[in-house]
């Protein structure tokens, strides 16, 4: 399962990818929904947004955090994919906030650049993005995922927004899928609920490797693999599927008939039929917090 699968020179997409002023409208549809009050998770919410910056073991790093204005909310650690912390992942991130979550989005890369590093998924899959990305990419290492997912977690329950009495979740894309394993794994009293969405490296040789860690965590699991994941790594899903019943987790995985990124709306394989049958999954999981 890996970021390098979606590549629009394949002329394989479900959709076409949406622009930044389609983005716009995303987010500011989402903004318009809290204010009418249509979602149950925050009726009559209004939303409130901000960047911040959230210190951890490692240095100070930026972050995208949304909420409804008023009320105690579960905190939700979101980890971008491979183009990082950017306007799509803000839309998502609001969508996410309008149905009453507290929804802190992360830039993987705040050791070397703050956020956006790029401006759209499809700025990765240029000569220039990939050169600018890659040494930020070699510098994330699992230790310092971990220790940044429990200042995350910690940083979260010091919101007043946050509701201490409900659980967090997390919930990953691409190279963010495995991550929200390891905020599972480096906060298990707080992390309930984790979903990896075409996730990277759920499964690989190490020790610590994500599927390895299920055991030592107290979450539910949704893994939900693209097609193309799929035939690249046909086991994986056998993997992580053996190693949730081992450690006694909840785990929901599927292959879904989408291509890898397709649940993030300015991917080249964008599918938003399938992205919203995602989205339902998504917040099925995430309301047992």
């Amino acid at each position: 399962m890996c970021d390098d699968f979606t590549d629009p020179a394949t002329g394989v997409a479900a959709g076409p990818a949406l622009s930044r002023r389609e983005l716009g409208l995303l987010g500011a549809a989402a903004a318009v929904t809290a204010c009418s009050g249509a979602d149950a998770g925050a009726a009559g919410a209004i939303l409130v947004e901000a960047m911040v910056t959230v210190k951890t073991s490692d240095g100070l790093a930026d972050a995208f955090f949304v909420h409804p204005a008023r009320g105690r909310y579960p905190g939700v650690v979101m980890w971008p994919d491979i183009a990082g912390l950017r306007d799509a992942k803000k839309a998502m991130a609001r969508r996410l906030a309008e149905a009453g979550y507290a929804v802190l989005v992360v830039n993987q890369y705040y050791r070397n650049s703050p956020a956006p590093v790029l401006e759209s998924f499809a700025q990765w899959r240029t000569p220039e993005g990939q050169a600018k990305l890659k040494p930020m990419i070699a510098a994330i290492a699992p230790e310092g995922t971990t220790r940044d997912a429990a200042a995350f977690v910690a940083w979260l329950d010091g919101q007043a927004a946050v509701d201490p009495g409900r659980g967090i979740g997390s919930n990953g894309y691409c190279m963010g899928g495995p991550f929200t394993v390891r905020t599972a794994f480096a906060a298990p009293e707080r992390v309930r609920a984790a979903a990896s969405f075409h996730g990277a490296a759920l499964v690989t040789d190490r020790p610590d490797s994500p599927h390895n860690l299920l055991a030592s965590t107290k979450a539910r699991y949704l893994f939900a693999a693209g097609r193309n994941d799929d035939e690249r790594a046909p086991t994986d899903k056998d993997t992580l599927k053996a190693a949730a019943q081992a450690a006694g987790r909840p785990a929901e995985i599927e292959v879904y008939p989408a291509d890898h990124g397709w649940t993030v709306p300015d991917s080249p394989v964008y599918d938003a039929a399938q992205a919203e049958r995602a989205w339902g999954r998504l917040l099925a999981l995430f309301a047992l917090l």
